[in-house]
């Protein structure tokens, strides 16, 4: 049975925590605030380049881009996007059950793994798959640059035959308390052409020419892929983050109940034992 001082200090050192967690669960509520607006904001733009993209492939038949190219699959890169820090539930957990799966599928010189977010560089170094890139200390902040610097990097990758697709594994935001892992290919890019597709045809008249069009268009889209993807994940970290520490604040407010009960129990049970000793003295003495 604890004594009265270790049961004070217990409390008081869950009460310090709690106020820990209620203060990581109001940041990570103000982030979540500001990551999900950016996403709303971005989800038009980015359906927008895609429908644009699509119709633009169908018109323009007699063009044919790298980055359409379609190979023989002789390596594969999987971008994994999880967090730099932790306390975020299963919210990385989750991303590494996923990738797994798709591992799984694969030979292991047949994969190389692109890693963003320290967590998920940690957990896969230790493993026997090949990391060619990393991006560490993100912060779940998106910075254009940086999201250029990273699209120009898996353009690269497939540009110059180091692996023949590129597929994105991150988690999608849904609501505050949802979040899908979603798995999705980046490039090569799906052509229209090659899709049998029930939809109208638009003749476009391409000015000055398809490729310049083309030329300018494309870094945009994979630019603006690679964007959303990061949004997605960052909202859903924070959002993540925000439940987790939650649930560990009513945690700590419960357990701190329950030593408050055992204390006072424990109090009473002093406080009886002293006069009944005091009574029984008493009652020898007369």
């Amino acid at each position: 049975m604890p004594s009265l001082r270790d049961l004070r200090r217990r409390i008081k050192s869950v009460s310090g925590t709690q106020q820990i967690t209620k203060a990581m669960e109001m940041v990570a509520a103000a982030k979540l605030r500001k990551a999900q607006s950016r996403v709303e904001s971005s989800r038009p733009y980015a359906s927008k380049m895609q429908s644009m993209l699509e119709n633009l492939t169908k018109a323009a038949s007699s063009f044919v881009h790298p980055l359409f190219e379609k190979r023989e699959v002789k390596k594969v890169a999987l971008v994994i996007i999880s967090s730099d820090r932790g306390l975020c539930g299963s919210y990385n957990s989750n991303i590494y059950r996923a990738a797994d799966e798709f591992l799984k599928k694969y030979e292991r010189e047949k994969v190389v793994l692109v890693t963003i977010g320290k967590k998920g560089y940690v957990h896969y170094s230790k493993r026997p798959w090949e990391i060619r890139l990393q991006y560490l200390d993100l912060g779940g902040n998106l910075v254009l640059s940086q999201v250029k610097g990273i699209t120009n990097d898996l353009v690269n990758l497939y540009l110059f035959g180091e692996v023949d697709e590129i597929y994105f594994l991150y988690t999608k935001f849904l609501s505050a308390m949802t979040h899908r892992v979603t798995l999705e290919k980046f490039l090569s890019i799906e052509n229209e052409k090659e899709r049998e597709e029930k939809r109208a045809y638009l003749d476009f008249i391409f000015e000055p020419n398809a490729e310049k069009i083309f030329s300018s268009l494309l870094p945009n889209y994979c630019t603006a892929k690679v964007q959303m993807a990061l949004a997605e994940s960052f909202a859903s970290e924070h959002s993540s983050r925000m439940i987790s520490m939650g649930a560990a604040n009513k945690n700590a407010e419960e357990m701190i109940e329950h030593l408050t009960l055992v204390r006072n129990k424990l109090r009473q049970a002093s406080i009886t034992k002293e006069m009944l000793e005091i009574t029984t003295s008493a009652e020898a003495l007369r």
